[in-house]
């Protein structure tokens, strides 16, 4: 795909004001959907694979056929919207939103238009430098999933030179909240990296509710990052497009730049920006234009007749409030000391996003140090080369069990690492990388001490410089036994049967 031209990012923030706004849309892990008994493919007990098996008249949009309300899905999202510091209505509808696309059965969406759930919030998100920013939240929404097309054929994946079509409707009526932002202003050049933060953020809250998994590489928790910018001095917000469905941090922030430099070149040349839908494209690093962006009136709005008005109880909402979890600015807080950390390493997990993984691993036994070790290392290395999110590579209880077994003396770091990687290839657990691929740290004294004495026997110079003193040159000895031992020795115990045998052969 051609590269459009694009303006340096600290020119582009010289002549124009980024302006941001994300929409999030959060699938909820109810057991049924969200206005019929199909059971959830969201939720992961439900470990539902075959195309178009969790589906109702009612997903289907069948004729006859009657939505109900999901009251686990309204609770969900009401402590989300407290979460997000957001009023809870006293009562909110639910409208038809019409449109047509084959993965939208009824040809329209039941969502929420003017009465949501929730309104009026805002998050306080943490820049990776440490300092916050306030994101104001216009409203959390509750609406149901599209179902899920797969395009045939071309070379792209897209519709676009596609041979044919499939539809799943497995995801159709999937609960969600949608949660939107106002007018993100005054973010500057610290843009892309808020909108990663943020999203992180949200993430997190879900995940810290108990109301979805939220992995993005799943589509639990989906990003539409709108952009537009503003000459200096300017009080009229510039035209926005909307990067759809962007499915990791990293891409977040990438597209964010992109769009900043892309529209920055195109207003400095004297060209208007179109409002529209914009796809992103990870391997080139680009976005390219979707389809015009319709406004409200374009969906004709109307109210759902089939449903009633929700009407939550101050009761209901007061039991949801008492029982939200630690706000996760204090959350950080306490873990950061709990855990022991510099503000350094800290900073460091946060900035990876990384902070719920690493809590996780924390968790299921691990070391506090040795779980960060891990993820912010080995784990991140891996993803970055694969170009994936590390928590869609590896479980923290994966991660956890691989640190006990580096800690009871199993494995030795190195040994770690190739556990680390047979998990990710999909090898099985840590214990069956171990075992299949005999990886176990050779702890026999007797098989060590024949292995350095043919090392020794073989360097007679280094024997004599360690009866010496010169203990450093031990290390090629050490070597040596690693090296005929596989690296499957625990090089500290080597060192300490190296010495040993020296001193006895003086």
């Amino acid at each position: 795909m051609a590269r459009a031209e694009l303006m340096d990012f600290d020119k582009a923030l010289e002549l124009f004001e980024p302006v941001l706004g994300f929409e999030v849309h959060v699938e909820l892990s109810t057991k049924t959907k969200m206005f019929s008994h199909a059971p959830n493919p969201a939720f992961s007990e439900n470990k539902i694979t075959d195309p178009n098996t969790a589906i109702t008249p009612v997903c289907l949009g069948l004729p006859g056929s009657l939505p109900v309300v999901n009251e686990q899905a309204v609770s969900y999202a009401i402590s989300l919207g407290l979460a997000l510091g957001c009023q809870i209505a006293e009562s909110s509808t639910f409208s038809r939103k019409n449109y047509f696309y084959p993965d939208t059965p009824k040809n329209y969406q039941i969502s929420q238009y003017d009465e949501p759930i929730a309104f009026e919030g805002e998050v306080e998100v943490e820049l990776p430098d440490g300092r916050l920013f306030t994101v104001p939240i216009e409203r959390a929404h509750m609406e149901e999933d599209a179902g899920k097309l797969t395009h045939v054929g071309g070379s792209t994946g897209r519709i676009q030179g596609a041979e044919f079509s499939l539809v799943d409707y497995n995801r159709a009526g999937v609960p969600l909240v949608e949660i939107v932002t106002k007018p993100i202003i005054g973010a500057e050049a610290d843009a892309p990296a808020l909108g990663a933060a943020y999203v992180s953020l949200i993430r997190d809250i879900a995940r810290a509710l108990g109301i979805s998994e939220a992995r993005m590489e799943r589509g639990n928790l989906r990003c539409d990052a709108n952009v537009s910018l503003r000459p200096r001095g300017q009080e009229k917000l510039g035209t926005r497009t909307e990067t759809k469905n962007v499915n990791s941090f990293r891409s977040v922030e990438r597209a964010i730049r992109y769009e900043i430099q892309r529209q920055a070149a195109i207003l400095a040349a004297g060209g208007e920006i179109q409002q529209e839908t914009r796809h992103w494209h990870e391997d080139t690093g680009t976005t390219s234009p979707g389809r015009v962006k319709s406004d409200a009136d374009d969906y004709r709005y109307f109210p759902e007749p089939d449903l009633l008005p929700v009407v939550p109880s101050p009761a209901l909402i007061q039991q949801l409030r008492d029982a939200l979890p630690e706000a996760p600015a204090t959350r950080r807080r306490r873990l950061k000391e709990e855990w022991g950390f510099t503000d350094l390493e800290f900073r460091d997990v946060v900035n990876s996003g990384l902070l719920v993984e690493v809590d996780e691993t924390v968790a299921a036994g691990a070391a506090p140090q040795q779980a960060r070790k891990w993820w912010t290392g080995e784990i991140a290395r891996i993803a970055n080369a694969q170009n994936a999110e590390p928590a869609a590579l590896i479980s923290p209880t994966d991660v956890a069990a691989i640190v006990a077994l580096v800690d009871s003396g199993s494995l030795t770091d190195r040994l770690a690492r190739q556990v680390v990687e047979g998990v990710i290839a999909g090898e099985g657990t840590p214990a069956e990388v171990v075992e299949s691929r005999g990886l176990q740290v050779v702890s026999d004294d007797g098989a060590l001490i024949a292995a350095i004495d043919a090392a020794l026997a073989a360097q007679p110079d280094v024997l004599e410089k360690i009866r010496e003193g010169k203990v450093q040159a031990a290390g090629a000895v050490i070597g040596a036994v690693m090296k005929a031992m596989g690296g499957k020795a625990d090089a500290a115990r080597v060192r300490e049967l190296v010495l040993e045998r020296a001193s006895a052969a003086s």
